[in-house]
Parts: C-alpha cells; sequence; structure tokens
C-alpha cells in the first residue's frame, strides 16, 4: 500500500521537481571536495597508526592498536598531557577573570572602553609569536622574576593567544541581550550590581562564554612556538613532546597526532552539543 502510494505521489510530481531532486548540486559537489582534501591526511594517519606494517602495498599488511596502547601507557606522554590541561585551564582561567568585568564594562559603563579593546585584541595577530617569545626571555629569564622555563610563563603568555577570541565571543553576547537594559531592570527589582550580574547578566551569556572557552582551548592545545621556547623539555606540553617525539617510530607519531585530533574533536562536539542545548532551552521558554 506505501508503495504504491509513493509511486503516485512521485507520479503526481511535475517531471522537472523529479530532474531538480535528483541534479547534482554544484555548492554539495564544492563542499563534499573540500571535505575530502581536508579529511584524508587524517584517514592516511589513522591508517598509518592502525597498521602493523604498511610496505609497498597500497594497503596497510595488518592492523593493530600496539601503538595507541604504547602511546597511552608512556609515563612522558601522560605527563605532558596533564601539564597541557593544567596550563591551558589555568590560562582560560585567568582570561575569564579578566576578561569578562572589562567586557562587562565597556557594554555598561565605559563605551570607549571597547574601542580600545578592539584594538587591543588585533596585537596577538600583528606581533609574530616567535617576536614575542624573543622579547619574553630577554624580560624574564632573570632580574627578580625569572620565569622562563617554568610554567608560570605559559599562563600569561597563552592569555594573549585567547584574549582576541574571549573578548569578541563575550562583548558580541553581552550586545545581544541589551545588557544595560537588563541592569537596570534588575536594580529596580531591587538587586544589588554584582547580583545582577551574576543572577541575570552570566546566565544569559552562558552560551557565549561556553564557545569562547572551546574555541580559546583548541587553540592553546595545539600551541608549540612560546611553549618550545619558553619552557621545552623543562615543562613538556603536548606539542613539545611530539615535536621530541618525531625521530620516533612514524606508527608511533601517528597515533599520537590522532589522539590530539580525536580529542580536540570530541571537546568540540561536547562544546557544540551543550550551546544547542542551552539555546534550544532559551528559545523553548
Amino acid at each position: 500500500m506505501s508503495q504504491s502510494a509513493d509511486t503516485v505521489t512521485i507520479a503526481s510530481l511535475p517531471s522537472g521537481s523529479v530532474r531538480r531532486r535528483w541534479r547534482l548540486d554544484p555548492h554539495r559537489l564544492v563542499v563534499g571536495g573540500v571535505f575530502v582534501v581536508l579529511a584524508l591526511p587524517l584517514v592516511v594517519t589513522l591508517g598509518y597508526a592502525l597498521a602493523g606494517h604498511w610496505g609497498a602495498s597500497l594497503l596497510p599488511d595488518s592492523l593493530t592498536l600496539k601503538w595507541f596502547l604504547e602511546l597511552w601507557t608512556t609515563p612522558r606522554f601522560q605527563a605532558a598531557f596533564v601539564r597541557s590541561l593544567l596550563v591551558a585551564v589555568g590560562a582560560l582561567s585567568l582570561s575569564l577573570v579578566l576578561i569578562l568585568p572589562v567586557a562587562f564594562l565597556a557594554q555598561t559603563r565605559y563605551p570607549r572602553l571597547d574601542s580600545w579593546m578592539n584594538g587591543l585584541i588585533l596585537m596577538p595577530f600583528a606581533v609574530p609569536p616567535v617576536v614575542s617569545s624573543v622579547g619574553l626571555l630577554q624580560l624574564y629569564a632573570g632580574g627578580p622574576l625569572p620565569l622562563v622555563g617554568t610554567p608560570w610563563i605559559l599562563i600569561p603568555t597563552y592569555f594573549t593567544i585567547v584574549l582576541p577570541f574571549m573578548y569578541r565571543a563575550i562583548a558580541n553576547s553581552l550586545r545581544a541581550i541589551d545588557v544595560v537594559s537588563l541592569m537596570d531592570a534588575a536594580r529596580l527589582l531591587g538587586a544589588g550590581p554584582l547580583q545582577a550580574f551574576f543572577l541575570v547578566v552570566l546566565p544569559n551569556i552562558r552560551v557565549g562564554v561556553q564557545i569562547a572557552i572551546f574555541l580559546s582551548f583548541s587553540f592553546l592545545v595545539g600551541e608549540f612556538v612560546f611553549a618550545n621556547l619558553l619552557v621545552g623539555t623543562r615543562f613538556e606540553t603536548l606539542q613539545v613532546y611530539l615535536n621530541n617525539m618525531r625521530g620516533a617510530s612514524g606508527h608511533f607519531t601517528s597515533a599520537l597526532v590522532v589522539t590530539l585530533f580525536a580529542f580536540t574533536l570530541v571537546l568540540t562536539w561536547l562544546g557544540n552539543r551543550q550551546s544547542g542545548q542551552d539555546l534550544a532551552k532559551e528559545s523553548a521558554s
């Protein structure tokens, strides 16, 4: 019965619409081609990480999880993984503590501060990381604050990397909710400035803050120049560990690259999923 109904429905459609349905969309072809070009190196890297031996043949001779098990059971990798997480969490915490009040004040009390911040957030793109690293080495290699070679120099340095993404995402969220009107309404209802900020403004920009955190975290996990020049092997992060292991087995380094990509992909997916759920709840309410 359903098959005959589908036949009648398709037969009732104009022939031009049927041809249009089956016609190849050039936009989809372009997007699909770009996706294939971007995904092909990762697929090959994953295949090499799973290959027991890959000689002159087009496909690997055997598949194994040996290299992933060897990577995940290596104490040096585990230590580098924990160090990267600690530095990233420290930098993101510092960024929220400093950027959130500045963005709030720029949108409510001091509008001229927003124009100053718009110029300041361009500085990380204008100054190359190598130049910044040389300046930090000369400034903190000695003197009263010898921070070079310690993780304490990475946290404020990473703050400068995530400054553009954090500030722009938070400022756009504050501008979208009309924070001035929200603060005025909260104060008319008897709330103090801090109470209005934490109970009214902050829940409304939660999605923007989450997007800023996950976007910034993806950049910090892949950062190499500052970590290698400022601390190096004295505080080995994931990217420094990957650079130091480049002379090891290609299967082992491929497993490391795939693990880093999978970790970043999972965190990004979780952030997008959480943001989507929050947006759906807000629209439903």
